[in-house]
């Protein structure tokens, strides 16, 4: 009499062939119909046409892990591969879950250092394998111009009694059709890597002044046509030429990338840094009026201040920031404006630390500047201690905080007779330009 399933109500031969196969015994079961339909000459035509069929590397990668799902039956399949930075990073995936995560690192790289098929039933047996990592996998290598330069990985949360493997023929048939579209992922990867080069600073990591330009003039036209506006931000690293002149231009690099690093980390996702020339800087700040571009542009300058710079050479440079803001459509119609706006704005902020918009009374200083100014650089008062000399505090000065009326929103720091001497040299088109210019001529 033959014994009955409990669960199922079927023979025990019965209830075998209606549970879902592992991983290897579904590979095992395949194995003749897919050397079959990898070897005819449609598949392959197939796969170069379609993998060809377009310059983004998430979409071939994409088209690669739909195809192998129906090519092998597996709960997952990943592409993986080098990003634009080198490092290793997933591409395009179908059914990736969290559990499966170490599972598929530990094929891809395996797949990618050996540039061979890895095929585990079991990874928690598996010598090949980390600690906590379980189920099974399959990895193929993408090899294009005798370069690995990616792996396909098949994973299953649940282990194989039997581990998966490939005849001879079979291999030779699947790395032949993942030629194809290893090439056209590696074409792919490769001009997304020279668009990031073309628009790329490269000592700062940030974007240089072509974008710049380009997504401002697309910034602008979508500010325009939505009527939202779109802030602007220019900033100069006051005095930073004595840098170079005292530590030397390697110095005065790694401090450049040092401040673009608090840029970046300063501004928000949806803002754009971009190194405009030197020791200037710019930031695109989208949907922003006047006053969250004043916060955003103080919170920059507060961390530049703040930080001690190639602290890691042994050094402890100060460095401070003048920007300019300007908004659209509060100053300007178009980008090119906006552009400009932003330039006189730094400008006017007379290279002291300050932090100057348009649209600011720029017609003279406030009243406490003046007397710190006259008692900070009189020679009428050499009884005074240059170290009692600070700027007034922003709590103490009413003129400090931010206005219309004002373009003074933080105090500069305390600068040097010579350095003041130097800058006074050139007569600017402002009220700092013109006290600058009366003070040398009185001298």
């Amino acid at each position: 009499m033959t014994p009955i399933s409990a669960k199922s109500g079927l023979p025990d031969s019965a209830a075998r062939r209606t549970r879902r196969a592992d991983l290897g015994s579904r590979l095992k079961g395949c194995s003749r119909t897919l050397r079959a339909q990898l070897e005819r000459r449609e598949t392959l035509l197939d796969a170069v046409r379609e993998a060809n069929a377009t310059l983004e590397p998430k979409k071939v990668a994409g088209w690669l892990t739909h195809r192998a799902r129906s090519w092998i039956r597996s709960p997952c399949w990943v592409v993986v591969a080098r990003d634009l930075k080198g490092d290793l990073a997933i591409i395009a995936d179908e059914g990736l879950t969290p559990t499966l995560t170490p599972a598929l690192w530990v094929a891809a790289q395996f797949a990618m250092r050996r540039g061979a098929e890895f095929l585990s039933g079991d990874l928690a047996k598996d010598s090949r394998g980390a600690q906590g990592v379980a189920g099974s996998a399959i990895a193929f290598p993408l090899i294009c111009r005798n370069r690995t330069i990616g792996a396909l990985v098949g994973l299953d949360p649940a282990p194989s009694a039997t581990v998966p493997t490939l005849a001879p023929a079979l291999t030779l048939a699947i790395r032949s059709i993942l030629e194809a579209p290893a090439i056209a992922l590696d074409n792919a990867i490769s001009l997304q890597r020279s668009q990031a080069v073309s628009v790329t600073d490269d000592l700062t990591g940030l974007y240089n002044s072509r974008y710049l330009n380009l997504v401002l003039r697309r910034e602008s036209k979508r500010a325009s046509r939505s009527g939202r506006p779109l802030s602007l931000l220019f900033l100069d690293l006051d005095g930073f030429k004595q840098v170079n002149d005292t530590h030397g231009h390697l110095a005065g690099s790694k401090a450049l990338v040092e401040v673009a690093a608090i840029i970046r980390g300063s501004a928000r996702e949806t803002d754009v840094a971009a190194r405009f020339g030197g020791d200037e800087f710019s930031v695109i700040l989208p949907d922003t009026g006047r006053d969250g571009a004043v916060s955003v542009a103080e919170r920059i300058r507060d961390r530049i201040n703040a930080c001690q710079f190639l602290a890691s050479d042994g050094l402890s440079i100060h460095l401070t920031a003048s920007i300019g803001v300007a908004t659209l459509p509060d100053v300007a119609a178009s980008a090119e404006e906006l552009l400009r706006a932003a330039d006189v704005a730094i400008h006017s902020a007379g290279g002291f630390g300050f932090l100057t918009h348009v649209g600011a009374d720029l017609s003279g200083p406030p009243k406490e500047f003046l007397t710190w100014l006259s008692a900070r650089f009189s020679p009428c008062s050499p009884a005074i201690s240059r170290s009692t000399l600070a700027p007034p505090t922003p709590a103490s000065t009413p003129g400090a905080k931010a206005s219309s009326s004002t373009n003074l929103q933080l105090w500069p720091s305390t600068r040097s007779m010579g350095a003041w001497k130097r800058w006074a040299r050139t007569p600017r088109k402002c009220w700092a330009g013109r006290l600058a210019t009366s003070w040398r001529s009185s001298r």
